[in-house]
Formats: C-alpha cells, structure tokens, sequence
C-alpha cells in the first residue's frame, strides 16, 4: 500500500462534516447518530448550560425525538413533551419522577394491563401505597384521594371496557387534595380531549398506537404542565435511557402527517360497526361510548363531545370456544394483542393484555372468555360489516 493509498484510507474512515446546502428537504431526515461532535470544549459547555442548542448524545436527545415531540404537543397543547421508547416506559418515567417509598398512587382500576401490573406488583415492591378506584364513580374516586394522595392515573376512556370517567370530578379531588392527576390519552387522543384542559397535570400517550396508527414503531409520550416536573421527567427518561429509536421516531412523525384523517374515519367505522354488531343475534353486549346503552352515555356525550373514539368492545355468546371459531373465521381481520393501526385490528383481552389477572379479577371489570376488542380501521365499512356478520354467525352457529 502506497503512502497516496493510506492517505485516501485514512479520509475515508474518518467522519465527515455535515453538509450545509442552500436548499433544504422537504421530508425529515433520518438522524440514526449516536453522538454529535462539538467545535471544543466551550462548545459544548455552551451548549449543556442552555446558551446554545445542540446534541451531544442520542440517549440525551437526538432530532428525530424533538421533532416528534413538537408535533405532538401542538396536539395537546403542551410545551416540552418527550419521547419515550414505549408507552409504559412514560408510564414508569411517571412514577419514577414522582414517587418514593411511603407515598400512595391512586388508580383507576380499569387501565391497560401492563399498567395494572406495574401498579400492583412493582410499586408496592417499592414501598409505595396503592388504591384502586372505579373512575367512572366520582364519589368514590374523590375520597379516595385523600391529602396524602402523590399521584393520580386514570384513563379517559379505560382499555377495554370502553368505560368513560368522571374525570372532572377527579380533577377536582385531585386539586383539593394536592395530589398530581396523570392521564392517558391514549384511547381518546388529543382529537377527542386534551387532558390539561381539564385539570391534569401529565398526559401520557402510547405512541406506538393511533398517533403513529401503523404498527411498525414502539413509542410513549409524556408531558407536565409544570416546569420543574417536566425537567425532572426529562432526568428520569435520560438518566434510565428510555430513549426512543431515530427511526421509530421519523417512523412516527410521517404516521402522524395522516393522524386526523385516519381517526375521523376510524371513528366513524367504529360507531358504524358498533351499531352492526348489536344487532347480530350471537352478540351478548356491545360497548361504544356513544351508543345510548352504553353504561358512560351521557358522559361520553359531554365529556367527550358526542365522540365515541376508533376503539369497540363487545362480548361473544358463549366462551373461550366461540371466540376461537370468530378469529379464524374473521381470518383476514389480524388477532393482535395491538390497537391504532391503519387497519382493523382484533384483541382477547382475557389471553393478552389481561392475562396476569385472576378470572374473578377480570369479571370485576366485566371482562370474560367471550369478551373481544376491536381496533377500528379505515376499511370500507361495508367489508367490516360483512366479515364481522359471518364470523360471528359461524362462531355461534
């Protein structure tokens, strides 16, 4: 090897500078760099104290993050969002940021059941007190909350029972009692409520879901409406590196370009399929917030401004067995422990998200072998119809 040839070796191991065209794209590039270099060290002192802004390394932040979260905080009408890299990774950011041994949570009984998980096994492992409430009972709710209540979650609309909150009253409690209120918006998104509005103190989103709506990234969100909170949720996340991928990030801000198009005719599937499926004689009970027998109707239509969400719930006659001849005859619908995506996508609650609990725990919650979720997508809606009609019918023929 000549010394020309080790020259032109040496060129090409080492990184180059980013260029600085006069034009620029229009789509988000991908920034996949796990470290940024810096012109010195007053460069980056500068740069850590908040004089200038800039990356130094990706589990810190990286522009892909930022990008992301901008956008949905316009959303949500929030300020320093941050990404995380999944929804129960902002989930335990929350309680990381906010408890310590001897303080007490109280939750909505009806979460997600890795949340409910977290709540019962992990917190209390940590010295934590936690109260489970029904949120759809005020009253109840409110003196739970008692003035040595830390923090509060609840879900607006519960997953999957679709039941619907009383969050005002909650806010108010919380409030009063001076206890932090956390809530996930994940099911009703910033389309239907914007949880600040109405008194909470963090929002909380999985990503990975309708916000992103394809399936194909693994994302959280988390904001505070108080500064220091939101500094020291920023902490948490960097410190224990729940950073987000750079490609799930792009990932989801080109799902996000689509967001209200595709919810408002996910939602307006789902009210339809919803109205369908009730009529169908092998259905035992159907759940949509806004259907007038939906136990949270009156609820729904002022809390949630007559909007019933892309997410149905309904429960099969029959168990176990009549479920599993559903999802094969519905074979071109995915069974998916999954929501949000672009298409229609199917759950069992009892084999999946809830599967940690006890039968009596589930049936506490109105939750059986023959209850199913349905993630409602964009499909023609006479499709739906017609494959939901005839798995039914062949699953409790």
């Amino acid at each position: 090897m000549t010394s020309s040839d080790k020259d032109i070796h040496r060129s090409v191991v080492r990184r180059g500078l980013t260029p600085r065209p006069a034009s620029a794209p229009v789509v988000t590039p991908i920034w996949p760099s796990a470290v940024w270099r810096s012109e010195d060290a007053d460069a980056l002192d500068d740069q850590y104290e908040g004089r200038t802004q800039g990356y130094a390394y990706a589990r810190e932040g990286h522009p892909n993050w930022h990008i992301l979260a901008e956008k949905i905080d316009w959303l949500e009408g929030a300020t320093g969002g941050l990404i995380t890299g999944s929804g129960m990774a902002a989930v335990g950011a929350v309680f990381l940021a906010t408890l310590k041994a001897g303080d007490r949570v109280v939750a909505g009984d009806q979460l997600y059941g890795r949340s409910l998980r977290l709540l019962k096994e992990e917190l209390p492992r940590m010295g934590v007190e936690v109260v489970f409430v029904d949120p759809t009972d005020g009253a109840a709710a409110a003196a739970a909350i008692t003035p040595g209540t830390r923090l509060v979650l609840v879900e607006v609309v519960s997953n999957p029972t679709l039941r619907v909150a009383d969050l005002g009253t909650i806010a108010a409690a919380c409030k009063e009692a001076g206890a932090l209120l956390a809530v996930d918006n994940t099911f009703t998104t910033p389309r239907i409520l914007k949880p600040f509005e109405h008194g909470a103190d963090i929002v909380i989103h999985s990503v990975t879901k309708l916000l992103a709506g394809h399936s194909d990234v693994t994302l959280g969100y988390v904001s505070a409406r108080d500064a220091e909170l939101a500094k020291r949720l920023e902490t948490v996340v960097v410190s224990y590196g729940m950073t987000p991928s750079a490609f799930d990030c792009w990932l989801a801000e080109r799902g996000l370009h689509s967001f209200d198009i595709r919810f408002e005719r996910a939602q307006a599937n789902a009210a339809a399929l919803a109205d369908h499926v009730a009529g169908l004689s092998g259905v035992a009970q159907v759940l949509y917030p806004t259907r007038p027998d939906h136990p949270d109707h009156n609820r729904a239509m002022s809390l949630l401004g007559g909007q019933g969400g892309a997410m149905v719930s309904f429960r099969l006659k029959g168990g176990r067995p009549e479920v599993n001849r559903f999802l094969r005859a519905a074979a071109n619908i995915p069974f998916a422990p999954t929501l949000g995506d672009i298409g229609t996508t199917l759950s069992h609650p009892a084999s999946s998200s809830h599967r940690a609990l006890t039968v009596e725990e589930r049936a506490g919650l109105g939750i059986d072998e023959g209850f199913i979720r349905v993630s409602v997508g964009i499909e023609d809606i006479g499709l739906l119809t017609g494959e939901f009609e005839a798995a039914i019918a062949e699953a409790t023929r």
